[in-house]
């Protein structure tokens, strides 16, 4: 009887410290400390939201340069269809930003 008194307990304390290496693994006290203190959260979302919304922008920049520098290498190639809708194309994207802004 005692024997399966200890070795419940044995399992019942290896369960206990695999659940508190899982919540040491999960980072669960950071968690918690940021459900206690709202105004951090919000702050570190808005952070975060910030430097996504610059990420994107700048991604967006990039990937439009490059595909509009590849629109315009097809126009010099001459492509009897594709070539007269990318050059309208890269001449109404050129005529924007060369006009001036207000």
């Amino acid at each position: 009887m005692a024997d399966a008194r200890s070795s419940a307990r044995s399992g019942i304390a290896e369960d206990v410290e695999r659940l508190a290496d899982h919540l040491e693994r999960v980072n669960f006290g950071a968690y918690a400390d940021l459900l206690q203190r709202p105004w951090r959260l919000a702050w570190l979302n808005w952070v975060g939201g910030v430097f996504r919304g610059l990420g994107i922008g700048i991604g967006f920049t990039i990937v439009a340069g490059v595909a509009l520098m590849i629109l315009d290498a097809l126009t010099m190639l001459n492509l009897p269809v594709v070539g007269k809708y990318i050059a309208e194309l890269v001449r109404i994207v050129q005529a924007e930003l060369h006009q001036p802004t207000y």
